[in-house]
């Protein structure tokens, strides 16, 4: 049986916990702050009603197999907290955040060989703690390695496919185009609809192509129409749909500035790439946060 822990109970954490919990041949178990009576995705498929082990503080973490981080990405010293009583010398890692620095945000406190970086495409919104509504089937990349082989066997049986590949800097890039992009949401505290507005579509298309343009110097096979494509998608969701950026901006949350249009604009920085529509929406968010 594997012992699996996941460290934060937000939209991903939650609905990755509940599809895993399926299989009777894994011990779950959720670390949070603050303990719920049950686990309940709304699912594409149906309600899965879970009741995984809690572990409300770090002191009481004991070592599993593998530890799956899903906090947002700024909070690297409260989940660190978590990781050393979770981490044994056999323990694997996975790091399921946005941005394209999983590696380095973690480094200081797992060996290298055992930290995976996975990119996760996952629509659902927290709507209480334990109460989350997937609006639609999940999917991960990894890194085509044994240890992303060995992630992959923890979904086997699940609705959540997994999918290693021998470029992930690729996409990991691909997902910080759509990422950035939505930053014009918690912009204008509007929900995906607002893609429809062509002023908008414009706006956004701006945001990836410079994020494609950063990405490129550092390596990503992105393709030259990456803007026009991210717009697509963004058009094809539901209009009501809240990302999590927005979502964190009307709940009064922290916010994934950096990971999500800050590194476009610092590494931009490093390879002399403007990025000056990235560079505004940085400003905008940083200075609601300020008040």
């Amino acid at each position: 049986m594997a012992k699996l822990a996941i460290i934060g109970p937000g939209a991903i954490g939650g609905t990755v916990a509940a599809w895993l919990a399926q299989r009777s041949d894994h011990d779950v178990s959720l670390c949070v702050r603050t303990a719920f009576d049950r686990l309940e995705v709304e699912t594409p498929q149906g309600l899965l009603s879970v009741q995984p082990r809690l572990i409300t503080a770090p002191a009481q973490a004991q070592p599993v197999d593998w530890v799956l981080i899903a906090t947002k990405a700024y909070d690297v010293s409260g989940t660190a907290a978590w990781l050393k009583g979770l981490v044994g010398p056999a323990t694997s890692v996975a790091i399921l955040q946005n941005g394209v620095e999983h590696i380095e945000r973690f480094a200081p406190f797992v060996p290298v060989e055992r930290l995976l970086p996975v990119v996760v495409d996952c629509p659902a919104e927290r709507a209480s703690p334990g109460k989350i509504v997937q609006r639609r089937d999940a999917w991960m990349k990894v890194p085509d390695s044994a240890l992303g082989q060995s992630f992959r066997e923890l979904f086997v049986g699940t609705r959540i496919e997994v999918s290693p590949t021998s470029d992930f800097l690729t996409a990991a890039w691909m997902k910080l185009c759509l990422n950035c992009a939505g930053a014009v949401s918690a912009v204008t505290l509007k929900p995906n609809g607002i893609v429809h507005l062509p002023e908008i579509a414009e706006l956004m298309q701006g945001l990836v192509r410079e994020c494609a343009a950063v990405g490129r110097a550092m390596g990503a096979n992105l393709p030259l129409n990456i803007a026009e494509t991210v717009v697509d998608a963004c058009r094809g969701a539901p209009r009501d749909s809240v990302n999590s950026l927005l979502a964190d901006r009307l709940a009064g949350r922290p916010m994934e500035i950096d990971a999500r249009n800050g590194v476009i604009v610092r590494l931009g920085a490093e390879k002399n790439i403007p990025t000056p529509l990235n560079q505004a929406i940085v400003a905008l968010l940083t200075a609601e946060v300020a008040g």
